[in-house]
């Protein structure tokens, strides 16, 4: 019985980051990068079997939609496209709607549109990312991985600043968290180290990348984190 894989997609502003995933094992059979996108160096590299391949992007039209069609093509070329089964899209912000992963249609792609006055850098493309891998694999079920998902469970209290509250709610403006996919595995994987039930733990996680973020976590839920949209004073 042939492996099967899912491929995974981050888009960003000006880049594209994928991969293939093995389903049993986890691990990355494909993976790569385009970058620089609406720039005359852009291009894309990738991984595979140890080796590492860079080609040019060009064009003037989407770099976004370009790229996934390569991707497809690559896909193809290597043998590993019969065997993707689904397609995973890591979104920055899912707003007070997007509480878990959800399976991905128009509605739910015109919502992370909506979405990009709180995320104007992020959600635009990841919608762009989204729309063209849907008329890539039309036949494959995709879904929105988000990372403020894992913080809907903050109390009130956590998620709210020293701001007007109508600030709140007429613009939707408050404390989201991000990096949650980062915080909700490294939970999980430090009650598993521990051999306790994450459901009975309590950590204190940190990101660190080109972002960073604390969260504090109790029960398996997260009740505060350090990340929105600005830190100040309360004068």
């Amino acid at each position: 019985m042939s492996n099967s894989f899912v491929l995974v997609i981050n888009s960003g502003s000006s880049s594209l980051k994928f991969a293939v995933i093995d389903s049993q094992s986890g691990e990355a059979v494909l993976s790569g990068l385009g970058e620089c996108f609406g720039l005359p160096e852009s291009r894309m590299s990738w991984k595979f079997n140890g080796e590492k391949t860079e080609i040019a992007i060009e064009g003037d039209d989407n770099h976004h939609k370009i790229a996934i069609g390569k991707l497809v093509g690559l896909t193809d070329d290597l043998g590993l496209q019969e065997n993707i089964v689904a397609v995973g899209h890591r979104i920055v912000h899912g707003g007070e709607k997007f509480t878990q992963t959800v399976r991905i249609n128009e509605e739910v792609t015109a919502e992370i549109e909506k979405l990009a006055d709180l995320a104007p850098l992020h959600n635009p493309a990841g919608a762009i990312g989204i729309r063209a891998a849907m008329e890539a694999f039309p036949s494959l079920p995709q879904f929105a991985v988000f990372d403020t998902a894992f913080h809907q469970s903050m109390p009130k209290r956590a998620y709210t600043g020293a701001i007007a509250n109508e600030l709140y709610t007429d613009y939707g403006i408050r404390r989201y968290g991000f990096h949650g996919t980062s915080h909700y595995f490294v939970s999980r994987e430090a009650a598993k180290m521990i051999n306790k039930p994450v459901e009975q733990s309590s950590f204190i996680s940190v990101h660190l990348g080109n972002g960073a973020s604390v969260c504090a976590i109790n029960n398996g839920e997260s009740v505060d984190t350090s990340m929105a949209l600005r830190h100040y004073l309360v004068l």
